[in-house]
């Protein structure tokens, strides 16, 4: 399994913030998908890095997280 921890994404992703984040700007998570990688960066801090995940990983994780209650985990 390949994580990649600061990664420089590819620059031409079409990034998305998550349906969860906060509306006031805090919390926020932006995921983009790549060839053969799902990135994911503080929306706050955009050139900071970010994380790549191999897609069933990505896949698992959401899986998880949506049997979660909101504010649990």
């Amino acid at each position: 399994m390949r994580i990649g921890c600061g990664v420089d994404a590819p620059v031409d992703l079409a990034w998305f913030k998550s349906s969860y984040s906060g509306t006031e700007g805090d919390n926020c998570v932006e995921v983009a998908f790549g060839s053969g990688a799902v990135h994911v960066r503080d929306s706050k801090d955009r050139d900071g890095g970010s994380l790549a995940f191999p897609p069933r990983s990505w896949s698992a994780f959401v899986e998880f997280a949506a049997q979660q209650p909101i504010g649990q985990g």
